[in-house]
Parts: structure tokens; sequence; C-alpha cells
């Protein structure tokens, strides 16, 4: 096939960054021109890969909007800080050669902006990379609106009339005024409604998740590939610190406790969780670049870690809890490691059924977390018959190399068309 040059584009965390980057590496790989854009602060993860980089704005400030987090609010915190971002995919495009076949790989909230570049690069392609299964609007099982489960005896007709309530509710008045706005300058016709119309902007759409993890839905959409989890570390290989490692060595695998990197509100949690720990008898590790958000005088039996590696800690540990970010859930499923999701918004409620589905975790919403509730949930996870061989089993379904090369040729051909 002919090289084609690849448009990535992707917004949020490290979790968000990484499967993105995964894919970038592997066009080029292949012999794709590839620009990525990511927000600026990642330039560090980015740049040393030799990708064409553009960092895009992001306020940082957002990360301490305690409405981030919430599990109807958050959205429109998210919608709002990252359309700065957005914003300047177009110009990018259109600076493009009018003649270079070009493929917009996105984040799905980049989606209106890459459907406005038909009009400024014509015959540029657009598939969506959706990163979690909630990212994915169905009305099928398992139906989760944040912490609320929609029951499945629920006919589909009253679960369309529900999600469309949703978008009337929570998304349209978030997002739909910036979005027709934009278009009209670009004299495109305004949409009646975001859920409804933004499924049908990719040419393509690809899932970072694999079928055993989320079956595909009839209401998808199409033409829709499969992928794998495309687990990326520009540090995986790294080696642990010497004080971790001597940790390690020196009794019980422990719990690990992280509740995501980008997250600057968990000092409730961090209190929780040594509570937990110590009330358990059981040593810990406390994941989080946030030192301020750890307790300050931590026993012999628990370490502070800033960062560490998942795929070489995870096998060494006893359980993960966390937040239920979908990379996060993905290498504790790789590793074989029990998890305790305790999510707080976006996909981590569904990401954390799923987890339970599958017999490996559990799940204990973060409204609902104390040190009593979260010593129950680690007891009984733990205690649970068959808990090794499942993770064992889950463990076994990855495929070598992340599965990558699917979603790949699927891109390549696209481009072609």
């Amino acid at each position: 096939m002919e090289p084609q040059h690849y448009v990535v584009v992707t917004i949020g965390s490290a979790g968000d960054l990484f499967p993105f980057l995964a894919l970038a590496l592997a066009l080029r790989a292949r012999g794709h021109r590839v620009s990525f854009l990511a927000p600026g602060q990642h330039g560090p993860w980015v740049r040393p890969t030799g990708l064409p980089f553009t960092g895009l704005p992001a306020d940082e400030a957002v990360l301490r909007d305690p409405d981030l987090w919430h599990p109807t609010r958050g959205f429109g915190v998210v919608w709002r800080a990252t359309r700065p971002a957005m914003a300047r995919i177009v110009p990018f495009v259109a600076a493009l050669p009018q003649h270079e076949s070009c493929v917009l790989l996105v984040h799905p909230l980049a989606l209106p902006e890459a459907d406005l570049c038909r009009v400024v690069h014509p015959g540029v392609r657009i598939a969506a990379a959706y990163l979690a299964p909630a990212n994915l609007m169905t009305v099928h099982d398992p139906l989760l609106v944040g912490p609320w489960r929609v029951p499945a005896w629920v006919p589909l007709s009253a679960r369309r009339a529900f999600w469309r309530w949703v978008g009337r509710r929570f998304i349209d008045p978030v997002a739909l005024a910036d979005v027709n706005a934009v278009r009209t300058t670009h004299g495109l016709a305004p949409v009646p409604s975001l859920m409804d119309w933004i499924a049908s902007v990719p040419d393509l759409s690809v899932t970072l998740f694999p079928d055993w993890f989320a079956p595909t839905q009839p209401d998808w959409p199409q033409p829709l590939v499969r992928g794998d989890f495309p687990l990326f570390d520009p540090n995986g290989d790294a080696s642990l610190a010497p004080g971790l490692t001597a940790f390690l060595q020196a009794g019980a695998p422990p719990l690990v406790f992280t509740h995501g990197t980008g997250n600057t509100q968990a000092a409730a949690y961090f209190r929780d969780a040594a509570a937990a720990a110590t009330r358990l008898g059981r040593r810990a590790i406390l994941l989080t670049p946030h030192r301020e958000q750890v307790p300050a005088d931590l026993p012999p039996s628990m370490l502070w870690q800033d960062y560490v590696p998942l795929r070489a800690l995870l096998p060494q540990a006893a359980a993960l809890v966390h937040h239920g970010g979908i990379g996060t859930t993905a290498e504790a499923l790789r590793a074989g490691t029990p998890q305790l999701v305790v999510p707080l918004a976006h996909d981590q409620f569904d990401n954390g059924a799923r987890v339970t589905a599958l017999g490996v975790g559990a799940s204990l919403p973060a409204g609902r977390l104390n040190e009593r509730r979260l010593v129950r949930a680690l007891d009984g996870l733990l205690a649970a018959p068959g808990l090794a061989a499942r993770t064992r089993a889950v463990a076994a379904r990855f495929p070598p190399g992340g599965g990558i090369d699917k979603v790949c040729d699927a891109l390549s051909r696209s481009g072609q068309e």
C-alpha cells in the first residue's frame, strides 16, 4: 500500500496519550508519515520517539476543578477544557498540501473539529479510536450512566428514550452551541443533537479494547474494527528503583493504591487506603505524582512512589486498587493482578463493571468509599474462590505486541479508499 500521512490527535492524561502513541509508532514503522498532536505537557513522552509533535494548549488548572471527577458534571469540565486544543486541528490540516492523502486518527472528542477538516482539506479520511466501551453509546447491556445501572428488564424503546434525555439534559447544553457556532463559520448546517450525530462522523471506527472485554453491540457505529489493548509505556522496560526493589523483597506482596496521574483531589482516598491497609495487616504502595495527597508519616510497611511502570510492578502486587481508567485497568488484566476499581466519573464505572463481570475484581464507587467499606471490599476480593485461576486466564488472552497490527491494517486500507 502507498504511504499515507496520518495526523494523530489525542487529549487528556497519560492514559489517553499512550494508546495513540503506540498506534502512531506502529504506523511510522510501516513507512507512513505521522504527525502527532497532543497536550503540550506530554512533549517529554512524545519527543524522544522522534515523531513530529505539535503541542496543544492545556490548562492544568482544570485538574483542580472539583467537578472534573463528578459523575454528571465531569463531561462539561472536560469539554470546555479541550476546546482551545481542538480548535488547532483545523488550521493544522488546512496547512497541509492539498494533494496529500491524509487520514485523521482522533480521540472521539476531536470528531467535531475533524469533520470541519473535510471543508479545508477535501478527501481527508477520519478514523475515530475509542479507548473504552463507555465511549460508544449503546442501548444494550451492561448499560450504566455514571454509577447508575439501567436494569436489564427495561425495554430497548425506553432505553433509547433515556439516552435522548441524557443528551438533552447533560450533553447538548454543554456542547451543542459550540459545535454549531463553528460549523456555521465553515458553511455547514447545524446538527440537532451531539450524541445522535457524532458517531456518524468517522469513515472508520476502531476500538482499542478487545471483544472479550466488551462484545460488539448492534448499535455501535459501522464500519467498525475491533482491536486489543495497545498497552504502551515509554519507560516500560525501566528497572524498578532500588528503594522500591528493596521494599518488595522485604515482605509479602503489597497492595498498590493509585487514583490516576491526573487526580489532584485524592487526599481522602489515600488516607482511607493507608488506614485500610493497616487494619488488614497488609503492606502497601501509594502511587501518585502528588506527594501532598499522601499521609506525611507512613509506617515502614508502606511506601510512596511518584511513578512506577505498572508492567514491572503489578506482577509483584497482591492487588491493585485504582480509579478505573482504561489503561490502568488493562495493565492489571495483563498482569493477572486482582483489582478493586474505585470509579469517580467518565468511563470508570463501566470499566469497573466489566472487571467485576470477568471475575477478576470488584468495584466500589468513590462516592461511597470509606475505610470500613474499603477493608470489607478488599477482604472479600482477596478471599474470593478461584480468583487466581481467573486472573491467569484473562492474562493469557493478551496477544503478543498488543494486537496493533489489525488496527493498522484497517487504517491503511481506509487511507487508500
